[in-house]
């Protein structure tokens, strides 16, 4: 299978980021913790767009549904029994309106096993 380069990957899927719930941004270990890290990338500021809390919950939902339907195992095999985490990569700290909205993020993942976190890229 041929890989495909940025530019191709882009053409056909869009931008990687919480705008497009179509993409997995990003996916690795944490060679800390061994635990497989889902990463979305949210580069807006916090507000800059009234759909921002919306898209970023499908695109939690997305995220999980790729690990609880199977998905991650299927296609990472090597991944198989890892604990996993969907981090929400942030441009800027979380205001306190964002606050509520984490926790229930955080609930809502480790109710299905699963870790959520909101981190400030560096």
């Amino acid at each position: 299978m041929e890989r495909m380069t940025r530019e191709q990957m882009v053409n056909e899927f869009g931008e990687p980021g919480v705008e497009n719930a179509m993409l997995l941004d990003l996916i690795a270990v944490d060679p800390a913790t061994d635990r497989v890290v889902l990463t979305m990338i949210e580069r807006r500021t916090w507000g800059a767009d009234a759909r921002q809390f919306q898209q970023i919950e499908e695109k939690i939902n997305r995220y999980m549904g790729y690990v609880l339907d199977g998905f991650l195992t299927q296609q990472y095999p090597q991944y198989v029994g890892k604990n996993v985490e969907i981090r929400l990569e942030c441009a800027q700290p979380p205001t306190p309106e964002m606050l509520p909205f984490i926790d229930a993020a955080t609930r809502a993942a480790r109710q299905y096993g699963l870790e959520f976190s909101a981190v400030v890229a560096a």
